[in-house]
């Protein structure tokens, strides 16, 4: 018990540290990704902060913290609001595109409160590990149309490009209000997450304090179930819901309201770069910016969201197939990943780089040498340049 009780609080003091823990000094205005967007009023403002408390916030067991969890807190995930590292990642499992929601699908808790046994996986799942994505930006994503998503696909490759992006239309959970973007009866356009599974913020807010910290919420009001202790809550005592809807909708708003970092510095080189990127048609998938529609928000209403992604999913090939349906999305298919940010990766993580879905690759040379699927003809041309237009892309890449 003792062992359990410091590896709790181990983790406590890494989850409450932030990106504090890998970072050395604060960054400079526009290197942050836990910014607010610019011009906030003061009741936007106070509800920003709130929100921020809220993400930073380190549940114990007395405050219903698990029976089974990733992480005690939303930055623990998500250090200083971006990417985490595998340290941070899980693995979300089914088998031939069932959730095996009623045998601790679809993800994985790797960690457990004192007394409770860890989680086992059933046999013969398909498993799909991935680090926790970024949080800053979504706002802007959430405030692009449907109309203006859908203008970017291609299921049927019309033009013979090889490129044919779609949509991954899911049902959004009863929870999900028809007044949020993503909300309401019928299939909706997903744009979150990693295999564009989720429509709605609240959606992907509600479900990350019930799956990955195990807080249940006006919206998931019961307990993760524990597979193996037939799905009875073991251990946790805290009356559910364990926080109120107000506390999710206050980090919905913290997380819509998180600005992207601003652009690196336009060098030469970097000029010369962005020529190879669209050469290349990276910018095919890649799509630097989209414009978001009227918004109640001034500074999410008719912006140019510079996020370097149609946000739609692509066949990416077998090398990067994780053989695992998510929604409509099949095991070679991902949501083209957001390039905002990029030139912060290696600051905020310690100098080093996890990219891709599962951080596989440490730099963007070898996460563009894994694109293959509907990427492959992009891939060869990068690996036929000249190294100087390589470097050249590759400074482009790590302006962003």
């Amino acid at each position: 018990m003792e062992r359990v009780a410091g590896f709790l609080w181990v983790l406590a003091l890494l989850g409450a540290a932030g990106c504090d823990r890998i970072m050395t000094s604060a960054p400079p205005a526009g290197d942050a990704f836990s910014s607010p967007l610019d011009g906030l009023g003061p009741d936007l403002n106070a509800v920003f902060v709130q929100g921020d408390e809220n993400f930073a916030r380190v549940f114990t067991v007395e405050e219903g913290l698990g029976p089974i969890f990733n992480n005690l807190s939303c930055e623990g995930c998500h250090p200083g609001d971006g990417r985490g590292t595998p340290q941070e990642g899980f693995f979300r499992f089914s088998r031939e595109g069932d959730l095996l929601t009623g045998q601790g699908g679809p993800q994985h808790q790797d960690k457990s409160i004192p007394g409770v046994p860890l989680e086992e996986v059933p046999a013969g799942v398909e498993q799909s590990f991935r680090l926790p994505p970024p949080v800053f930006g979504m706002g802007l994503i959430e405030a692009i149309p449907v109309e203006t998503i859908l203008a970017e696909e291609d299921p049927d490759d019309r033009d013979g490009d090889g490129i044919s992006g779609r949509a991954n239309w899911v049902l959004a959970p009863d929870f999900v209000p028809q007044t949020h973007v993503g909300g309401g009866a019928g299939l909706q356009l997903g744009r979150f997450s990693r295999k564009a599974q989720v429509s709605a913020l609240v959606h992907q807010v509600a479900a990350a304090y019930h799956g990955d910290i195990g807080i249940t919420s006006d919206f998931l009001p019961e307990e993760n179930p524990h597979p193996q202790a037939g799905g009875v809550a073991l251990g946790d005592q805290v009356p559910d819901p364990e926080i109120p809807a107000a506390t999710v909708l206050q980090t919905v708003m913290y997380v819509r309201l998180l600005s992207p970092p601003d652009l690196g510095e336009r060098t030469a080189q970097v000029a010369q770069g962005e020529a190879v990127f669209t050469r290349l048609r990276c910018a095919a998938c890649h799509v630097p910016s989209m414009k978001t529609g009227p918004h109640y928000i001034p500074q999410l209403s008719g912006q140019e969201a510079r996020l370097y992604s149609d946000l739609l999913l692509h066949d990416m090939g077998p090398g990067l197939a994780d053989n695992r349906p998510d929604g409509d999305a099949t095991g070679s298919e991902w949501r083209t990943a957001p390039l905002w940010g990029t030139r912060l990766v290696e600051e905020f993580l310690g100098g080093r780089g996890f990219f891709l879905h599962d951080g596989r690759a440490p730099t963007l040379d070898q996460a563009i040498r894994a694109h293959g699927g509907e990427a492959q003809a992009s891939r060869e041309a990068y690996v036929g340049l000249a190294g100087t237009e390589q470097q050249a892309l590759l400074a482009f890449l790590g302006s962003l």
